[in-house]
């Protein structure tokens, strides 16, 4: 707007009105004075708020520790987000339902954690029962002895195979 000629041998009236119209829409939703002041304070003050609560938020959660304790010994590792516990005590938060402990087998027991996924008892994968064995290979039938004593004069040799001038081309193959 400001590259128009402004003056009044430039525009005409409807011109002027349009030029006018279209600086105050530029203006809309500009805040002037005191207004501009408290909301560029509110500005600063949400702002500050927001990091300083997002810092704080950072430090606590990065020092959070598991809450378990073994032997008397309270465990170094950090605990899992939005948790008390760390993934190898998380078994012990009677509230969490994300996580089940290996049932293992009878031999070796087994208390790791485990995801809870779509099977009624969730396995680590040392105790992991595999599916049935779906490719059985095929035994091989015994031969009789007859069959295996047969003369070979009925078989064709490699020579024999050969095509013959009498054969036509087509069938040479």
């Amino acid at each position: 707007g400001s590259s128009l000629l402004t003056g009044p041998e430039g525009l005409m009236a409807k011109e002027r009105e349009n030029l006018k119209r279209l600086k105050c829409l530029r203006r809309y939703r500009q805040r002037y004075g005191v207004e501009a002041l408290l909301h560029r304070q509110l500005k600063e003050r949400r702002m500050l708020a927001t990091d300083g609560a997002a810092q704080q938020a950072h430090t606590t959660r990065s020092s959070q520790r598991c809450l378990a304790f073994v032997d008397d010994v309270r465990c170094s590792n950090q605990s899992l987000p939005m948790t008390r516990h760390c993934l190898n005590h998380i078994c012990q938060d009677t509230n969490q339902t994300l996580f089940k402990p290996c049932q293992g087998s009878e031999e070796v027991p087994c208390n790791k954690p485990v995801p809870v996924s779509l099977s009624e008892d969730p396995c680590c994968p040392l105790h992991l029962r595999l599916p049935p064995q779906m490719y059985v290979p095929e035994q091989v039938l015994s031969v009789p002895e007859e069959l295996e004593a047969a003369p070979t004069d009925l078989y064709l040799s490699a020579a024999e195979l050969q095509p013959t001038e009498s054969l036509p081309l087509e069938f040479s193959d």
